[in-house]
């Protein structure tokens, strides 16, 4: 073979293998992207919380006075009406401890009458003491008595004075004494009045915790046991712990969406009706920082809402159970025909202005080239995030997927645009 026939062959492989590399070493394999389109929506912000059912309107009835339980004319669930009798206690000790302290009451009127008639003697007798005192000094002056005798008198003048003055006093003990031993009755009075228990207010007994011959301890001091409650079951509402970095966006009369935990196919409404103002983690010597900050926020839950689920036998009380488990969306603000887009379309990139990172999506621009634009943003639910400025409707961004959007994307790279998929992160 000759060097000509080498070089031309030599020159062929080496013109084939250009090609080669031109055709398949020279093409880079580009990201594939989702893209979305920004669009006018209405966004509602939600702040989630649980919790658990309970009657706005609660009274535990307590026992005020010891005892053993006697009587006890309701059962869970009873309908009462305010002022119906509830529980009697066994009032045995408190009519003879009545008893006792009228026969002291009557003892101290007789006391004072002894006293009054005392002190009538006492008045009798310094007046003829006076009298006699009187005319033994006219007649001592004159030197028709003695010195004994007028020393005598002035004595029987003294004793008499001491006497009515001592009199006098005896009265206002006896006086007195009547006021304490009336004080004793009625407080034996009011103790046996407490042997009874009647209904603080309309409602349905929810809960009974006493059962008839038990005994209940009572103070007047201090709460007493709990014999049952009574709860106005008219009036529900969910009692929700939210985080402290969710708080500051309640406010009372927020509209709210109730799922209860019963009621699997069921929304109720409702509205925020109370919130609280000190950290559920606060304790009487401060707070506990190993504790998450949750604030109580109640929850009244609108009847109009499920009314559907009571019969005409009722009316008068509710679907809820006290205790039920419930998820609340408070709907916090919202707004109406924005801009907005995914919420996973938005990122963070380095500034150029500064070291901060500010908030921007991807845009496509032509030939497929992503632009980085800066965003401002509004408010968000949980799917899309209002766009205040840097976008228009119509702009189509990229969407997806996460880690492009989140690390790997920068300005200027060429992608490959996939069709439109939102249904991909709904």
């Amino acid at each position: 073979m000759t060097k000509k026939h080498i070089f031309i062959i030599l020159g062929g492989v080496l013109i084939s293998l250009v090609v080669a590399a031109y055709f398949f070493g020279g093409k880079r394999e580009l990201p594939e992207v989702i893209t979305t389109t920004a669009e006018l929506n209405t966004i509602v912000e939600r702040v989630s919380a649980s919790g658990k059912i309970q009657p706005e309107l609660e009274v535990s009835v307590s026992a005020e006075v010891s005892g053993q339980l006697i009587e006890l004319p309701v059962k869970e669930g009873d309908v009462v009406a305010e002022g119906d009798l509830l529980a009697v206690i066994n009032p045995d000790v408190y009519i003879s401890a009545r008893n006792r302290a009228q026969a002291a009451v009557n003892t101290t009127l007789s006391n004072l009458s002894s006293a009054k008639a005392m002190l009538a003697s006492s008045e009798s007798g310094y007046f003829v003491a006076e009298k006699s005192w009187d005319r033994n000094q006219i007649l001592f002056q004159s030197g028709v008595v003695s010195q004994a005798e007028f020393d005598q008198s002035e004595s029987a003048f003294n004793a008499a004075e001491a006497n009515l003055i001592s009199a006098g006093e005896g009265v206002k003990s006896a006086e007195y004494s009547i006021l304490s031993a009336q004080a004793s009755l009625q407080e034996t009075l009011d103790n046996l009045s407490r042997t009874t228990l009647r209904a603080p207010q309309a409602g349905i007994v929810t809960a009974l915790v006493k059962e008839v011959g038990e005994s209940v301890q009572g103070n007047g001091f201090v709460a007493g046991e709990v014999v049952m409650k009574i709860s106005n079951l008219g009036l529900m509402e969910v009692d929700i712990e939210v985080n402290e970095s969710d708080i500051v966006r309640v406010k009372i009369g927020n509209d709210a969406e109730i799922e209860v935990d019963a009621y699997l196919d069921e929304t109720f409404k409702g509205h925020v009706s109370e919130i609280g103002n000190t950290a559920l983690n606060a304790g009487a010597n401060g707070f506990n920082l190993d504790q998450v900050t949750n604030f109580s926020v109640k929850v009244r839950i609108s009847a109009n809402s499920y009314e559907h689920l009571l019969n005409d036998s009722l009316k008068s009380q509710s679907p809820f159970r006290p205790g039920m488990s419930a998820t609340v969306d408070l709907l916090t603000r919202s707004v109406e025909d924005v801009v907005s887009i995914p919420i996973q379309c938005v990122s963070t990139r380095k500034s150029e202005d500064s070291d901060d990172a500010e908030l921007g999506v991807f845009l496509i621009g032509e030939g497929d080239e992503v632009v980085w634009g800066k965003v401002k943003t509004g408010i968000q639910d949980n799917f899309n995030i209002e766009i205040i400025s840097g976008l228009k409707e119509g702009d189509v961004i990229v969407s997806g997927p996460y880690d492009m959007v989140s690390r790997k994307l920068e300005d200027g790279d060429k992608v490959e645009v996939k069709e439109e998929d939102e249904e991909e992160f709904d």
